[in-house]
């Protein structure tokens, strides 16, 4: 292959462009050059790609919600383009992904996405990679029309001098496996943890509506089915306002949170706590007293979604802000006694980079961050762009929050690719799979079992909790097991015993199947078969 680049940047006297090419096929390809002291414009490039109508394409979303299905090469991502402008603006929907600086186009076979991507006929994968994204996101789009995969470096407006590595690549072609063990062994990255974790999240029954006597009968239930180590999970509501974490809402939780943290561990749990270190809501105390916390984009804090009452994005170059957010990961685990803390909305730290640093540059330094107050402190993280988290968390999601149903309801699958669905979730988790066990343990969110308050099939139910088994390292549900028929925990036990699944293969191809070997025996399951993707 032949890879096109061209660099564009002003300096104090002018304009200056580079371009050249460069041959390569498997293994690692780096594109450096020397240039005066400027500030960059652009750093492209471009190959001749080939593909054809039959091959599946993967482009990675942006961040973990971002829904991103394998694509045919007629396919096409939908922006926000059809939403009025007014509506996006009041909900802050450009605010959740890349549609604030990713132009769109909304055109069949124009696909677009991070970090790496890869090109499947059958079981062989031609996989384009990422090794450095410190210096800027790589993003790859790929146009069928031109039959071409264009890169561009995220780094417009960084300032330079010397030389200058703007493109750290890696190539593969193979079977999945073999793929994705050469490019996180060029990487150097591996999982913090192997471990597997189980266990119970209050937030898809409960949501915000929990209490201290709602968590306590659910842990009393958990007594009757979990295992010792497993993970009890108090999620988004114990809070008073978000980004308020050094008390508890006293309505809910007049005593606080360190008595339950014992109880959890008195019944030999692991206990862990949510919290969205990076965002602070518009009723919160922290964003009425403490005004100058906050990134300033245009003049005015930088509105991160719509979520709660509004939520802005604090500014990790703040001093204040980073001795607060060491105060709370201090409380939490110090004087509170949690083990694990699920750390969400991670994306608002970082939505610019500037003239020193790119955007995912400060992504980074986020995570080293939260990974330097944690210590050995586990983290499962959630809402982040994908690649900054490889190998500075122990867990991480890999897709958007499931929903009660299959697909949400009508109006909400007009709006953004990071909303909640059952559907984009198993989209994610079938095509981020590789991630777990190679960049960290994966989480593929909850799956139920419960009849109430769920209106997903029972065969959905029974379909991605076999998805979530097999595919991650991350085993949760929300469900109350003190409700569990004996039916129920039987069936949580065998589901509990796929995890052990090896030698997984997942087709999508007419409908979704899986192969694996279980226990040394080879089994083959169908899944999701008469659904439409």
């Amino acid at each position: 292959m032949l890879l096109k680049w061209e660099l564009s940047a002003t300096t104090e006297g002018g304009h200056i462009s580079e371009t050249g090419e460069k041959k390569f096929s498997a293994g690692e390809l780096h594109i450096e050059t020397t240039v005066p002291k400027c500030t960059i414009q652009k750093a492209a490039g471009q190959i001749d790609m080939k593909v054809g109508n039959d091959e599946k394409i993967f482009m990675n979303g942006y961040q973990t919600w971002t829904d991103c299905p394998e694509y045919s090469v007629n396919d096409h991502i939908r922006g926000l383009n059809k939403l009025p402008r007014k509506i996006i603006d009041h909900y802050s929907f450009d605010r959740y992904s890349d549609y604030h600086f990713v132009e769109y186009p909304d055109k069949k076979g124009i696909l677009h996405g991070f970090s790496w991507c890869w090109f499947r006929k059958g079981e062989n994968y031609r996989l384009f990679a990422s090794l450095n994204e410190k210096t800027g996101y790589t993003m790859f789009r790929y146009n069928h029309k031109e039959q071409k995969l264009f890169l561009e470096k995220d780094c417009a407006g960084l300032v330079c001098e010397g030389r200058v590595n703007f493109f750290d690549l890696f190539y593969a072609e193979g079977s999945e496996e073999e793929v994705f063990d050469a490019w996180f062994a060029a990487l150097q990255i591996k999982p913090l943890t192997d471990k597997k974790l189980f266990g119970y999240s209050s937030w898809y029954n409960r949501y915000q509506d929990i209490s201290e006597a709602a968590i306590r009968q659910d842990l009393a239930g958990c007594m009757r089915l979990f295992e010792k180590g497993d993970l009890f999970q108090i999620d988004d509501g114990w809070e008073p306002f978000v980004g308020d974490w050094l008390t508890t809402d006293q309505k809910k939780f007049p005593n606080g949170l360190k008595e339950i943290t014992e109880d959890i561990h008195k019944a030999g749990f692991k206990a862990g706590l949510w919290l969205a270190p990076f965002v602070a809501e518009e009723k919160s105390d922290v964003y009425r007293n403490h005004p100058d916390w906050f990134l300033k984009v245009n003049g005015g804090p930088w509105k991160a979604g719509c979520n709660w009452s509004g939520y802005y994005a604090l500014d990790i170059d703040h001093p204040e802000v980073m001795e607060y957010l060491r105060e709370v990961f201090r409380t939490v685990f110090d004087d509170w006694g949690f083990d694990l803390v699920k750390l969400d909305f991670l994306y608002a730290a970082a939505p610019y980079g500037n003239a020193l640093e790119t955007r995912a540059g400060r992504m980074y330094r986020a995570m080293e961050f939260l990974r330097e107050v944690c210590g050995s402190k586990e983290i499962l993280g959630c809402g982040v762009p994908v690649m900054p988290a490889f190998g500075l968390v122990e867990y991480c999601r890999i897709s958007c929050d499931v929903s009660l149903d299959w697909n949400d309801v009508p109006y909400m699958r007009i709006i953004h690719r990071e909303r909640p669905s059952t559907r984009n979730a198993v989209h994610n988790i079938l095509s981020r799979r590789a991630l777990n066990g190679r960049a960290y343990g994966s989480d593929p969110d909850v799956f139920f079992l419960r009849e109430e308050n769920c209106r997903l099939t029972k065969d959905e139910k029974e379909d991605l909790a076999k998805l979530d088994a097999l595919l991650g390292n991350v085993f949760l549900t929300s469900d109350d097991p003190s409700v569990y028929t004996m039916e129920m925990a039987e069936k949580y036990r065998v589901l509990r015993g796929f995890t052990k699944a090896e030698n997984v293969k997942v087709y999508t191809d007419g409908g979704i199947r899986a192969e694996f070997d279980l226990n040394g025996r080879h089994q083959r399951i169908k899944l999701f078969k008469d659904k439409k993707w």
